[in-house]
């Protein structure tokens, strides 16, 4: 059997209850649900950051270890080189060694300024990272505070909301398709998630703009559904007919 305008706006005015009171639990609670979620990303950033800088730490430390084999390697051709030179038989057999021994103390000279380079960005990204670790530290140490007041909060209400959510889910199932999907619109586009209000003291529950007396008389009837010509709420009745 096809329900009544009247059961609609009844079962719309239940479920408007129930959602106000849970918008309640919610403001209570306030911002600090959001707070941990950014802290949360915050944290997440600062240790990829760190972990960013031991990487780049690790391969300036390999640049440093292959630069360090390098001089080994030119050092040991120097040497070679230089006894090459007591063997040599003429002067241009000298003069080419004696460039290629230059050569080497040129590669190590070259390595060992890449190796001060290398130890200077570490330092630096050193730094970078103590800074980072103690900003990543006292993020925590406010995360921690956060979860905490919010676990308070949430387990004083979560009954409450664990038991209007139940309700809630009840309620729609009273409530035809195309109206809980204008019931949730409406909702998504007012400040105060009033989407079905009654008229008090000849004006919309909602936005306060006044309704005519005609129009009241029709939204009393309950003969079919009307909305706030000013917000676009469901009007539901009118105050002498609130129990």
């Amino acid at each position: 059997m096809e329900s009544t305008v009247a059961s609609k706006l009844e079962s719309l005015l239940k479920l408007q209850s129930l959602d106000s009171q849970l918008d309640e639990i919610k403001r209570v609670r306030g911002d600090l649900p959001e707070e941990v979620r950014d802290l949360e990303d915050e944290i997440a950033g600062y240790e990829v950051r760190v972990q960013k800088f031991d990487e780049e730490i690790q391969q300036l430390q390999d640049q440093i270890a292959g630069r360090k084999q390098a001089i080994k390697d030119s050092e040991n051709l120097i040497r070679k080189y230089e006894e090459q030179q007591q063997n040599v038989r003429n002067n241009r057999e000298f003069d080419a060694i004696t460039k290629e021994i230059e050569l080497q103390k040129l590669e190590i000279q070259i390595s060992e300024k890449k190796i001060r380079e290398a130890l200077y960005q570490i330092d630096l990204k050193g730094q970078e990272i103590s800074g980072t670790k103690q900003r990543l530290e006292e993020r925590r140490k406010d995360l921690t505070t956060k979860n905490d007041e919010l676990k308070v909060i949430v387990s004083e209400s979560e009954e409450d909301e664990r038991k209007l959510m139940g309700d809630r889910e009840e309620a729609e199932k009273h409530i035809e398709p195309r109206l809980l999907m204008a019931y949730t619109r409406i909702r998504g586009n007012v400040r105060n998630g009033l989407a079905v209000v009654t008229v008090k003291r000849d004006a919309c529950g909602g936005c306060f703009n006044t309704v005519p007396p005609q129009r009241q008389a029709d939204i009393a009837s309950q003969k079919k559904i009307i909305v706030c010509e000013h917000c676009g709420r469901i009007l539901a009745d009118v105050e002498h007919r609130i129990v």
